[in-house]
């Protein structure tokens, strides 16, 4: 058994991080989901949420937003519509993000799509979370 896991989050626009880790938590649909080395097969869909991993054992975030992921010989691929590691987040951009979303959400105008509203929440929630805030 391989002590390391090759991870790759890939977006339609570039590939976000490809790196040998010792480990990673992915958001999946059905709640978060650890991944090591030997890790047997599997294919999941993944949810909006903060993926972890670590390398050397420091730990690195990313925000990510759905997508799914497959696994097979110590080799993690996900494949998520959007991705951003850590230090490229905007703080200040996901703060007013979020505050716009909890607006829309307490006022409900009629007008408004409950569902995308509530989504755009979770990924800015989930930006600032992978920020450290």
């Amino acid at each position: 058994m391989s002590k390391k896991i090759t991870m790759e989050v890939v977006t339609p626009e570039r590939v976000v991080i490809r790196e040998e880790v010792d480990s990673l938590v992915v958001p999946a649909a059905q709640g978060y989901m650890g991944i090591l080395p030997g890790h047997a097969p599997i294919v999941a869909q993944l949810a909006i949420g903060v993926l972890s991993y670590k390398i050397d054992g420091k730990e690195y975030t990313a925000a990510t937003s759905g997508g799914f992921m497959e696994v097979a010989n110590d080799k993690a691929v996900l494949l998520t519509d959007t991705a951003e590691l850590a230090e490229e987040i905007d703080v200040e951009r996901a703060l007013r993000s979020k505050e716009r979303a909890e607006e829309r959400l307490a006022k409900r105008p009629p007008e408004l799509d409950v569902v995308r509203a509530e989504a755009a929440l979770r990924r800015a929630m989930a930006r600032l979370k992978a920020a450290g805030r």
